[in-house]
């Protein structure tokens, strides 16, 4: 069955309240393990019939924001995901008491029963209504950014669309694109500013209701940090600090000496060489047709996946107006199918699309078969070490996308990678200190990002008004959207540099570590799957410095200059 073909029907929730309380009422009244099992088993697929309905409404809505139809279903979600929440809890307080906890230990592991345990400390009916309030708060932001339409180059433009501009050889242009963008976010930063101070006041609100001193530790506990503290992530930090800003900046030299420019403005950071980015070669059919013979040679699992992507239909690569910026890689649970979601725009971005977010959707394809809902998914941190090392896995099949440009390709894949880092580390910084401090002015939190910027990249100059006072994170939507979570992407940077070095050295073991990392999905903590994996954990000091020497005598091998 193609996508276009799964059936929606919204959950009709007196119907799933009765199903669940009758299912639960028979988990917790069990007076043997096997009734209890099957239970259990009933409660799960009912919350698989839930999550189908949801994502298919979801994945619909952001396809075509103006759809009036799946429009009013994002705003029904919006109001009964926290009765849904609310009926989960329930199950996850009957869990932790059950009369047979051990054997359901033994089946299904103790994870799932951690997860219960840390999630139980994230919710109450107290909350729900503010809940309610933070939804429609992330769906107005991303509402109000899917609704940009810009008038450049004798068109009309959402902002993804904009991209191809910001890296135009011409500076002139680039400089204008990036003026028409940041106009966008200047006429409209009233209203951002206003939504992003009552996000920040509710999850407070939320936080104190549930006994917390602030939104941080509630907001790591939402994300399912088992294993460590807001303490680690500020040591790592540090690390970052010390062994990445350093070279991040030696990297932006290189690039204003091969394009000529110093010192180098905002507008010019976007194009990485005088001849122009790195481009893939062919439009969006030829790209996944690249895409499908690389998996089928990469390994029997990734050519049975990919196959099963392209089947079914299951991504829409295509940029269309109405559509959500941005990529993402989801799952529909009685479709046993991930999907993937993208704007591709002639840039290197479309390629990094076919990579990272299949990265993905194989590891969910992988671990699809973990009847427990907590498993099919890796933590989140766990989750972009699966597409940021496919990145580099793809590296030996690069060149039937790029062509020309692979040597170009890879020197800024990595050289961007390093440079993300910095940034990543300042968003998670940024968030910390405004949930520390929640009642800071709109203008005292831009101030306080501008100065992070400082730190952490010290070169950018700005000629711009609205982003030197500290307007850039408006546009940055896991701050609005999912607090605390970027700080995921550099983590897994990390542990994909890891698999890159790995790879040059002892190809198959890498892979082979890759694709046990893939099966295993969430049936793990964070630092239990690096274990699995057998790769070093970013929070021990030292890893950072370790696997940066391979990194850099790569870059030292290339001369850019001639790219």
């Amino acid at each position: 069955m193609k996508f276009e073909s799964f059936e929606y029907q919204r959950p009709n929730m007196t119907q799933l309240s009765e199903a669940f309380t009758s299912a639960l009422k028979a988990f917790e009244d069990a007076e043997c393990y096997e009734v209890q099992k099957s239970a259990m088993e009933i409660i799960n697929q009912l919350r698989f019939d839930y999550d189908t309905m949801s994502t298919l409404a979801s994945i619909r809505y952001s396809i075509n924001t103006k759809d009036a139809f799946y429009d009013k279903e994002n705003d029904f979600y919006d109001q009964n995901n926290p009765r849904y929440e609310q009926w989960v809890n329930r199950y996850y307080k009957a869990l932790l008491n059950a009369t047979y906890r051990l054997q359901l230990e033994a089946d299904f592991g103790d994870l799932v029963f951690k997860i219960a345990e840390q999630s139980l400390a994230t919710f109450d009916d107290a909350i729900m209504d503010d809940l309610v309030i933070e939804n429609s708060l992330v769906s107005k932001y991303d509402k109000l950014l899917a609704s940009a339409e810009i008038a450049f180059d004798g068109k009309i433009l959402n902002l993804s669309q904009m991209t191809p501009y910001t890296q135009s050889k011409d500076r002139e242009i680039r400089k204008t694109a990036f003026a028409k963008i940041s106009a966008f976010f200047t006429e409209n930063e009233d209203t951002l500013d206003t939504i992003y101070d009552d996000l920040v006041h509710v999850r407070h609100r939320i936080a104190k209701t549930l006994g917390y001193r602030n939104f941080i530790e509630l907001g790591y506990a939402r994300l399912g940090r088992l294993d460590y503290t807001s303490q680690d992530v500020a040591n790592y930090r540090e690390q970052v600090k010390t062994e990445i800003v350093p070279l991040a900046q030696n990297l932006v030299k290189r690039q204003g000496a091969r394009l000529g420019i110093d010192p180098l403005m905002h507008y010019d950071a976007p194009l990485k060489f005088l001849t122009g980015n790195p481009t893939p070669k062919g439009d969006r059919e030829t790209l996944v047709n690249h895409a499908r013979a690389m998996y089928q040679s990469m390994s029997p699992e990734t050519d049975a996946f990919f196959n099963f992507m392209i089947d079914r239909n299951l991504m829409d690569l295509d940029i269309k107006k109405g559509k959500s910026g941005g990529g993402y890689c989801t799952f529909i649970p009685n479709h046993n199918a991930p999907f993937i979601f993208a704007n591709f725009n002639g840039t290197s971005h479309d390629v990094d699309v076919l990579t990272h977010e299949a990265g993905h959707a194989f590891q969910v394809y992988s671990s699809r078969h973990h009847p427990v809902p907590e498993y099919q998914w890796a933590t989140m941190e766990a989750s972009e070490i699966h597409s940021m090392s496919m990145e580099f896995f793809a590296w030996p099949w690069i060149e039937s996308f790029f062509k020309e440009d692979t040597k170009k390709y890879q020197f800024n894949h990595l050289a961007g990678a390093i440079s993300f880092i910095p940034y990543g580390v300042a968003v998670d910084e940024f968030q910390h200190r405004m949930y520390e401090n929640p009642n800071l002015t709109k203008a005292e939190r831009k101030t306080i990002w501008r100065d992070l910027e400082k730190v952490y990249m010290p070169h950018i100059n700005y000629d711009d008004a609205f982003l030197e006072r500290g307007g850039l994170w408006f546009r940055q939507s896991h701050i609005f959207s999912v607090p605390f979570y970027y700080i995921d992407y550099t983590l897994a940077q990390v542990c994909a540099f890891q698999y890159w070095s790995w790879s040059q050295k002892d190809k198959l073991s890498a892979w082979q570590s890759y694709l046990k990392l893939c099966q295993a999905g969430g049936s793990l903590s964070f630092l239990g799957l690096l274990e699995l994996a057998g790769l070093d954990n970013p929070f021990t000091a030292g890893t950072v410095a370790k696997v940066m020497p391979t990194i850099t005598a790569f870059l030292n091998t290339i001369d850019d200059k001639k790219l």
